[in-house]
């Protein structure tokens, strides 16, 4: 597997360099500060990829062109942006990166209620509590109608929830919903984000998924066209939010995405956390049914509750086994070798790690300081050689 490390860019406090001496070759980057909806253009990519080379690396994948509401409601503008998509996609294969993850979340991208959970060692997770979305939903944002999509048992104890909260917990609670978490397309007020919403009323998930199929429909053949993989990235959580569809969530939304258009080039990133992130989904069963098309791999472990919340564990802990599915994914790389194939290497990335030690005194991205993602990507080359070693 082809060790990566997610990088957004020269203003990222942790460098090229930190990665580098993480063990990482691969780069997981794009161009984070062209999010407008125009096409990155072959000098914009030049300039990057020229960062990277000049670490001595390699851009493994683009994460991610971002894919705007108006190809999600296919709205009046949608041509517009879909062309713009496919001529960064079209400009990315000319320069030599190979796969494009890309995600078709509505509104909000990731989405964490607590970025400082506390853990036993003494360092802090990410965690996504349903007590706490459903309170800021329900009596902060007081979505239209927003009642109607919870348990009432669930919905007092968010009233509960909310009056134990101080004025300041709870804007810092409405800030890590709303106002964007790394790599996502859009920062959002309470007063924007229920026009954003708002725009998807009446949109069913049938709908949304058709809407789908008619963007893979025209951005595979260009993907084909100019070598690039690409590799959808799960609903991060898998289940809906403020009602909003979410398509990409289980098993069979895998398999009606990959049945739309049924070409090598129309992938999936096995993201393990987002995944593993609900109940009903086996992450090992899932890379075993859809190994060929499993283009990238996000390596990261939750443990889950039985109301819906979660929270980041260790890379090697929580619920997600993670020796089986790397096992599973360095078979399929073996069987990609046989096969003469040219992407029998699947990039990956540690995702997500707790902020740890000194990163606890610096300024960092949610999910993407040094320490935690290099104790990570360590365990994981532990597991891939004692897998080797074994097989």
């Amino acid at each position: 597997m082809l060790e990566s490390w997610r990088w957004f860019g020269p203003e990222d406090p942790v460098t090229l360099s930190d990665a580098r001496q993480a063990g990482a070759h691969g780069v997981v980057t794009a161009l984070h500060h062209i999010y407008d909806g125009r096409a990155w253009t072959p000098d914009d990519i030049a300039e990057r990829w020229a960062l990277i080379r000049k670490a001595g690396m390699q851009w493994a994948v683009c994460e991610s062109i971002p894919v705007g509401s108006s190809l999600k409601l296919r709205d009046a503008h949608f041509r517009r942006t879909l062309d713009a998509w496919k001529t960064s996609l079209a400009n990315l294969g000319k320069s030599g990166v190979p796969v494009v993850c890309y995600n078709f979340m509505p509104v909000v991208d990731w989405t964490r209620t607590n970025l400082m959970f506390p853990t036993e060692a003494g360092g802090y997770a990410l965690r996504f509590d349903m007590v706490d979305f459903v309170a800021y939903d329900v009596f902060v944002l007081k979505r239209r109608d927003a009642e109607a999509a919870y348990d009432a048992s669930l919905i007092e104890a968010a009233r509960t929830r909310l009056d134990a909260k101080s004025e300041s917990e709870i804007l810092t609670l409405e800030k890590n919903i709303i106002a964007g978490l790394p790599g996502g397309e859009d920062s959002h007020t309470r007063e924007t984000i229920r026009g954003h919403i708002a725009a998807y009323d009446g949109l069913t998930a049938d709908d949304m998924r058709a809407n789908l199929v008619e963007f893979l429909k025209e951005v595979v053949p260009v993907a084909a066209e100019n070598g690039v993989k690409l590799a959808i990235h799960p609903d991060d959580p898998p289940f809906s939010l403020f009602a909003l569809p979410r398509v990409v969530s289980t098993p069979d939304d895998v398999q009606t995405i990959l049945d739309a258009v049924d070409d090598p080039a129309n992938g999936i990133t096995l993201c393990a956390g987002s995944y593993g992130s609900r109940s009903d989904n086996d992450v090992v069963t899932m890379a075993e049914r859809f190994a060929d098309r499993i283009h990238f791999a996000h390596l990261r472990n939750v443990t889950k509750e039985p109301d819906g919340s979660f929270v980041e564990s260790e890379h090697l802990a929580g619920d997600v086994n993670m020796v089986s599915l790397i096992s599973v994914l360095r078979r399929e790389e073996r069987r990609r070798q046989v096969k003469g194939r040219t992407d029998c290497v699947i990039p990956m990335r540690p995702d997500h790690g707790h902020l740890l030690i000194d990163d606890q005194k610096k300024k960092v991205n949610p999910g993407y300081s040094c320490i935690g993602r290099l104790k990570g990507l360590a365990e994981l080359r532990g597991v891939i050689a004692a897998v080797d070693q074994l097989s």
